[in-house]
């Protein structure tokens, strides 16, 4: 029998404690062993809880019992999760986290910690999409030239509802909220963190950069208003909050933030509180993966199938797939070197030689406009919808800056990158 501790019986690790007593046969059949959980450590013991294990306030209770064989580690934040699962690999426990910031932080320090010691975390990334374990092992013949995810089904709920229902973001927001999707303060969603975090564990696994949340481009969805929308339903896109890593030539772009994106590509049509993640390897081509990825049981499903793996193996190690340098010599790219193309907002005078202005600052800064629609704005101002042709981040950022103080554009540009 391997007995399971869990750190944090919430949604999730109830799901856990449910999962391992209903479908007991068919997990003890797939594992070989009996699996079964015994302790859980929450912070408040008076509040109600339905599992059968026993519970406690004191990690320690689970960490100092050496008949535990797996920690199961669902406590959210960085620093004390880490002080525990470090305890818990140096007792020689297994562990099993769904914890994206820990890992987004701290998962080079605890592969080296864990050495031959289980380490898994397929929950942390994408819920119940079995992504960790697709880049890890079933494309590990591959040089993987591009990682493309929807992992934020916050973000991905309410950019949809207000493409398909023409909702504005705050009235979806405060939707999103009532439904349980965003939080109270919703900004590690919609700001494009979490998606960070997670896109930080694929690339490290994808490509072994050791990057922080604090060294890629971030930017959520808060800025994307109607006008937005209307420029992709003309323009036949899909407006997502994508998380994106690229391989070019000895670099590795690592970025979050809005894309519009064509629709007839596969990541397009992943759609409501879905998660979806595209990888393109450099000889199976595009696989697609898609699932939900958060909920209890979703999550929860990953984890146990991690327990699974330890219980079939009894250790699955180097926990990112590899000791030594994956690609030697890659490097972070630097984000205002990259190219791609763009979309900008610009609130402008409704007069002539305006669009004559836009387009001499927009051509000084070496950017030519490939599409544009003009909407009525406010005030008697317009709204100028522009599409670019490849440029430069460098560029673009310049560009807008020229914008801000030429005198023709009222109020702070906004700008999209087209993903193709």
């Amino acid at each position: 029998m391997l007995k399971v501790g869990i750190i944090g019986v919430g949604t999730v690790g109830s799901s856990v404690c449910q999962i391992l007593e209903d479908n007991k046969d068919i997990i003890t059949a797939r594992a070989g062993v009996e699996i079964t959980p015994v302790k859980g450590v929450v912070n408040n013991l008076s509040k109600k809880r339905d599992v059968s294990v026993t519970l406690s306030d004191n990690v320690d209770d689970i960490l100092d019992d050496d008949s535990i064989d797996i920690v199961v580690e669902l406590m959210g934040g960085v620093e004390r999760p880490y002080a525990v699962v470090k305890k818990a690999l140096e007792k020689g426990k297994a562990v099993v986290t769904a914890n994206k910031a820990l890992l987004a932080y701290h998962r080079y320090e605890l592969q080296d910690i864990a050495g031959d010691t289980a380490f898994e975390f397929e929950a942390a990334v994408a819920g119940g999409i079995p992504i960790v374990n697709a880049l890890r092992d079933g494309l590990s013949a591959n040089h993987i030239l591009s990682i493309k995810g929807i992992m934020n089904g916050t973000c991905n709920y309410m950019l949809t509802r207000m493409i398909n229902d023409g909702v504005e973001y705050d009235a979806i927001l405060k939707e999103s909220q009532e439904l349980g999707y965003a939080e109270a303060d919703p900004s590690f969603d919609v700001g494009g963190f979490d998606a960070a975090h997670k896109l930080l564990i694929l690339a490290s696994i994808a490509y072994g950069i050791d990057a922080k949340p604090e060294d890629i481009l971030i930017e959520g969805i808060q800025n994307i208003n109607s006008d937005d929308i209307a420029f992709a339903k003309e323009f036949d896109y899909s407006l997502k909050l994508l998380a994106i890593a690229k391989t070019n030539e000895d670099e590795v772009e690592l970025r979050v933030h809005p894309v519009l994106i064509p629709n007839g590509e596969m990541i397009s049509k992943v759609d409501g509180v879905m998660n979806g993640v595209s990888v393109i390897g450099d000889k199976v081509g595009e696989t697609m993966y898609y699932g939900p990825g958060a909920g209890g049981d979703a999550t929860a499903s990953a984890v146990i199938a991690n327990i699974i793996d330890i219980a079939r193996s009894g250790k699955s190690t180097p926990m990112l797939g590899f000791k030594q340098s994956l690609e030697s010599g890659l490097k972070l790219a630097n984000i205002d070197e990259m190219q791609t193309r763009y979309y900008l907002r610009l609130d402008v005078e409704d007069k002539s030689g305006v669009l004559a202005k836009v387009a001499t600052i927009l051509g000084d800064k070496n950017i030519s406009i490939k599409t544009m629609v003009q909407k009525p704005s406010k005030n008697n101002n317009a709204n100028l919808l522009l599409s670019t042709h490849t440029c430069k981040e460098l560029d673009i950022k310049n560009a807008i800056e020229e914008l801000k103080i030429s005198g023709v554009v009222k109020s702070q540009p906004a700008m999209i990158r087209i993903e193709e």
